[in-house]
């Protein structure tokens, strides 16, 4: 008997596992966490998370205090990122050079230590972009940031990419290529996969974040951030849940990152995806799409059916073509459909290309 997995969430991200559960016959049950009521749970609930952050309400505590809430030590390290860096530290997993911003009298040292700019961080919360600010020496240091910020020195970084992969209770663990991703103002924009990625860096990056799973006793899909500086990788980031820049495996790959996780969650075979040909996925970001698209070879739109507002994610586009030329060509009938100010976008991962 497969057990009912009920996801801590109820955005996009509990909607995908939905899809992914369904031709399983895998029920899966997103639930709002910022509630005060109780919800129905069973015994034998899996309880696994979308977001990692939620106020300890009445159905939030109930979801927290299940006996099969799971990752609860992930959570715990890496929604405070202090405690994520020095997570990442203990487990020797290079990352940019770092401190907390402790004492508001400290600050200006502190900063500095780092050397000429930094980006200032809130320890908890903030996502695409939010709760960030960039530092230069010299520039204005606001007294808030003592006591609720890490900084972190400001990497010459080529591009960035991830590396997403899984981990069951036997501690089997699978990953997919490392993805290409492009980010502007903190969101992500774009991701491309598929493309050939260097031996070393794929080999790095799933040792990091073996260590991190095992040591967390991980079970599920985990994402982890990267930076490429001079050919090596420097973490940036952990998520202890299915990830944005992991979407293109909902076409792109023979297992999706959605399926994966559902699958360590519920004990069933863990297996490694075969990547299918090369992909794009195109964030949109406070924009509906066009029917059109549709006409396009190897287009697939993921709506989420959230309103309209500038730069929220309301759905995602996978481009999968067999070969790189018939991606290019699919990319460049895509991009003379879609408004002026997302062709960066386009420019970018043909670029990549």
């Amino acid at each position: 008997m497969l057990p009912r997995i009920v996801v801590a969430g109820n955005g996009q991200l509990g909607q995908m596992l939905q899809q992914a559960g369904a031709p399983m016959q895998l029920q899966v049950k997103p639930v709002e966490p910022n509630q005060d009521i109780e919800v129905a749970l069973h015994d034998d609930d899996v309880i696994t998370v979308e977001i990692e952050h939620w106020p300890d309400t009445v159905t939030g505590l109930q979801l927290k205090n299940h006996p099969n809430f799971r990752n609860a030590s992930a959570l715990h390290a890496v929604i405070d990122r202090q405690r994520q860096k020095s997570l990442l530290d203990r487990l020797q997993v290079p990352t940019a050079p770092w401190v907390v911003l402790e004492s508001e009298n400290e600050l200006s040292e502190k900063l500095e230590s780092l050397g000429e700019r930094a980006v200032v961080k809130r320890r908890r919360g903030g996502y695409d972009g939010r709760g960030q600010w960039r530092w230069q020496r010299g520039g204005e240091i606001e007294a808030e940031w003592a006591g609720t910020c890490i900084a972190e020195a400001m990497i010459p970084f080529s591009h960035e990419v991830s590396l997403v992969g899984a981990r069951n209770a036997k501690g089997e663990k699978v990953f997919y290529p490392l993805t290409r991703n492009w980010h502007e103002n903190g969101i992500l924009r774009a991701s491309v996969a598929g493309i050939p990625v260097p031996e070393i860096q794929q080999q790095h990056a799933q040792e990091w974040l073996s260590r991190i799973m095992d040591d967390q006793d991980y079970i599920g899909v985990m994402a982890m951030e990267c930076f490429v500086v001079d050919g090596d990788l420097l973490v940036n980031e952990l998520a202890p849940r299915v990830h944005n820049s992991g979407h293109w495996t909902q076409e792109g790959a023979t297992i999706s990152q959605f399926e994966l996780h559902l699958r360590a969650l519920a004990e069933l075979p863990l297996i490694t995806p075969e990547i299918k040909g090369v992909s794009v996925m195109y964030n949109l970001l406070g924009r509906n799409w066009k029917p059109e698209w549709l006409g396009i070879d190897g287009v697939h739109v993921h709506w989420y059916g959230k309103s309209l507002r500038p730069g929220r994610k309301v759905g995602h586009v996978n481009i999968n073509r067999p070969t790189v030329e018939q991606l290019k060509q699919s990319l460049s009938d895509l991009r003379e459909r879609v408004d002026d100010e997302d062709k960066i976008a386009f420019n970018w991962s043909l670029d990549q290309l």
